[in-house]
């Protein structure tokens, strides 16, 4: 039957993309299935915490055994360690404070406001990071429910912990998936879109006529799309690198340099498509008002040259293997050795006006930063310059 009513259409809505969600999940590899596991996990972790806090801990304190439990279980094994110590910290802070205000001071309302007013003060520490709030729920749980009394200050320290030690548990048995091929797939798949406008542009230079004004709105559209990628490609590397952090299992043995690698290379992407982008507005600039029509057919033809070289070392770079780094730099050399040429070509040509020129330095221009970013896109490696 169809479903017809606006409420009821949003939740049929909602159930289907949640069915499909979990049919990603269950399918296939991804940030879908690792989600559904740990959701999964956090579910199995807040039940046994609940349960053995039910059964060894006083009623008062039992809620906070799963409470920590849910927060132990963080998207990477790095992580949830470093929420639980920074939740062990506020829980610390807040019961002392409890106990201090109300055994100097009573139970009383003024108390509980000056409670207030010092457990969020104490709470904006920055080495309690997103935790800072918890001084203040803990303190008022501690002064409201136990009095500030040190036996259930005691009963909160266990509930919490026994907490903690379910969901890193948890997360231990079934440490987070590695992801590491599928980051490097990512930034290589940034690299071959890149490379593949360089190549084009390069061919089109080549040719009598140049490249056409559809074909630089193509090529700045593919860029446009590169840079929005990027960050997120960027992203998704850094969170793998957070998730090599404390986590037993290992990718391939060479986490420590293929991470850092990757991060570097992905950087580099975005700003990448920044300089190809540049480069590709003064050409489309050149086509419009009909400066590229009067570059000398040398110029084009040497600079179709200097790109291939750019697009061979966005391939080099691009490579989810190991990149051969003295390759790497022969390739850059001999893009900077061709740019000089064109520059003093360029510069000894008298007769080409002068917008003309001006165009021919800007291209050259963007065509060199290129070369210097795809040469930084690789850390240098320690002590000598062999293969990475």
């Amino acid at each position: 039957m169809a479903v017809t009513h606006g409420p009821a259409r949003r939740m049929y809505a909602a159930a289907r993309e949640a069915a499909a969600y979990v049919r990603r999940g269950v399918g296939s590899p991804g940030t879908e299935r690792d989600d559904l596991i740990r959701q999964a996990k956090t579910v199995v972790a807040a039940m046994a915490a609940w349960a053995l806090a039910h059964r060894l801990l006083p009623p008062t304190v039992t809620t906070f055994a799963p409470f920590t439990a849910i927060l132990a279980l963080q998207a990477t094994l790095y992580r949830s360690v470093r929420e639980c110590v920074r939740y062990l910290g506020a829980m610390v802070l807040g019961a002392a404070l409890a106990a201090g205000l109300a055994a100097q001071l009573g139970i009383h309302a003024w108390s509980f406001g000056l409670l207030a007013l010092l457990a969020l003060v104490i709470g904006r520490v920055r080495h309690l990071g997103s935790q800072g709030l918890q001084v203040a729920v803990v303190g008022f749980f501690a002064f409201t429910s136990g009095h500030g009394r040190i036996d259930y200050i005691g009963h909160l320290a266990g509930s919490v912990a026994l907490g903690a030690l379910c969901g890193l548990s948890a997360h231990l048995l079934l440490a987070p998936a590695r992801h590491v091929r599928h980051r490097q797939q990512a930034v290589a798949d940034l690299y071959g879109r890149l490379r593949h406008v360089v190549t084009e542009l390069a061919a089109a230079a080549g040719e009598g006529d140049g490249p056409t004004g559809e074909q630089v709105g193509r090529w700045r559209r593919a860029c446009d799309r590169v840079a929005a990628d990027a960050p997120h490609v960027q992203a998704s590397v850094d969170a793998e690198a957070e998730n090599s952090r404390l986590n037993p299992r290992r990718a391939d043995g060479r986490d420590g340099e293929v991470l850092p690698r990757a991060q570097e290379a992905g950087a580099a992407a975005g700003r990448s498509a920044a300089h190809l982008h540049s480069l590709l507005r003064s050409l489309s600039s050149s086509v419009d008002s009909g400066h590229y029509a009067r570059v000398p057919p040398r110029f084009l033809s040497g600079y179709g040259a200097l790109l291939d070289t750019v697009a061979a070392a966005m391939e080099e770079v691009g490579r989810p293997a190991r990149t051969d780094r003295r390759e790497l730099d022969a390739l850059v050399d001999e893009g900077l050795t061709l740019h000089e040429d064109l520059e003093y070509a360029a510069q000894q040509d008298t007769g080409v006006p002068a917008p003309v020129r001006t165009l021919c330095g800007a291209l050259l221009t963007d065509a060199s930063r290129l070369l210097h970013e795809l040469r930084g896109a690789l850390p240098e490696p320690a002590g000598t310059r062999g293969q990475r």
